[in-house]
């Protein structure tokens, strides 16, 4: 059979990613004697750089840890809501849903704490020795993929009239970057050249100086940097100009935490993913609504099988899944609970959006999946577009 997906084998190491300089840059580290966490911390930070329409520093990131010496572990980097942002403070806006843009719409920071723990407890390299491929490739630049050109498009007004430094950064001469087309962030290269300076001047050691890059992150140059942007007002899919609520006191009381992971036991595996704050458990979810004896694999039946049940799935993280201490996974993956669910599954497939009812509560759908919800149930596809619920919609 042909394919443009050979299987890659080796006998050193291998590294993954969705951009080549990434897996590139991971290798280097694994040929420059690191380990798998160091080479992970390095490309991730380089996936940053070429990739920045997907993901960022001051985004969120869930990490799963399976290492040969020890129970596999969740490095949870993603951020809670900014302790203003409360229902009473959106209201008093006059908004009824959290715009999906903006400031407003900004956790705490979590990626770039979770990164650190991972390089500081688990890797052997400096924070200077993973950082210089991501400042090597932001400083010189590197090729464009095609999606960064597009996805700037769809909000060039925006970041012509309202995010004026993004513009100078990927509307280099009013015109977006075209595929290939060579591409640099020096200041995010600055940025990283100061933070490993200050940390190696607040510390000695390799610990010692990551857990000062955290707090130059938190509270430094950073943090204060974070703080003032989010305290402008900016145009949102409100369609007007709010300030967020995130503080320094937000990004100081902030770090990363490890936790277990959530599991499911299928066909003599143990599945592994992150808890109910992520959409992990869709998939633990859509294993358990599988029967024990399969169609024949590829067959229209098999197809439809998965098909259903990952619908079934989806509809149990929009009702069930987001503050993780709230989220009733015990139930959600009981044996009951999804053999009842899986009795929804007919002949044909489903339009409707049926989360279930775990331990016999009422499921709670946020806004705009409701419009949706309520749109597919009259055959309305257009339900819930622009209704100011951000991506994709921006």
């Amino acid at each position: 059979m042909f394919t443009t997906r050979p299987t890659l084998q080796g006998t050193f190491g291998m590294a993954a990613t969705t951009h080549w300089l990434a897996s590139q840059s991971a290798m280097a580290v694994l040929e420059d004697g690191g380990n798998a966490y160091d080479a992970a911390v390095a490309a991730g930070f380089v996936l940053h750089v070429v990739e920045p329409h997907l993901n960022g520093p001051a985004g969120e990131v869930p990490i799963i840890l399976a290492p040969a010496d020890g129970p596999v572990q969740v490095l949870c980097g993603q951020g809670p809501a900014p302790a203003g942002a409360s229902v009473a403070h959106f209201s008093s806006l006059g908004l009824d849903l959290v715009p999906g843009t903006g400031p407003l719409a900004a956790a705490v920071p979590g990626a770039f704490d979770a990164w650190m723990l991972l390089l500081r407890d688990h890797g052997t390299k400096t924070l200077a020795e993973v950082l210089r491929y991501a400042v090597g490739y932001a400083e010189h630049g590197h090729p464009a993929v095609e999606r960064i050109g597009e996805t700037v498009e769809t909000v060039r007004e925006l970041f012509e009239t309202e995010w004026t430094s993004s513009a100078e950064l990927y509307l280099p001469g009013g015109t977006s970057v075209a595929p290939g087309g060579l591409l640099r962030n020096r200041p995010l290269a600055a940025t990283w050249r100061r933070l490993t300076t200050e940390a190696e001047a607040a510390a000695a050691g390799r610990e010692a100086q990551i857990d000062a890059a955290r707090r130059i992150w938190r509270e430094g140059f950073v943090g204060e940097a974070l703080a003032d942007f989010a305290a402008r007002p900016a145009m949102d899919t409100s369609g007007e100009r709010h300030a967020g609520t995130l503080t320094g006191d937000d990004l100081a009381a902030y770090s990363a935490t490890y936790e277990a992971p959530a599991t499911y036991e299928w066909n003599g595996w143990t599945v592994a993913k992150a808890g109910g704050w992520s959409q992990g458990p869709a998939f633990l979810q859509q294993l358990a609504l599988l029967p024990k004896e399969l169609p024949p694999y590829g067959s229209p039946a098999y197809v439809h099988l998965l098909i259903e049940g990952g619908k079934l799935a989806m509809a149990d993280r929009e009702a069930w899944y987001g503050d993780a201490a709230q989220v009733p996974l015990d139930a959600l993956l009981s044996d009951g609970y999804n053999a009842a669910r899986r009795t929804l599954i007919g002949e044909h497939a489903s339009f409707e959006l049926r989360p279930g009812s775990p331990d016999g509560r009422a499921p709670r759908l946020g806004g705009h999946a409701a419009a949706v919800a309520a749109g597919a149930a009259v055959g309305d596809a257009r339900a819930g577009a622009g209704s100011g619920a951000g991506e994709p919609t921006v």
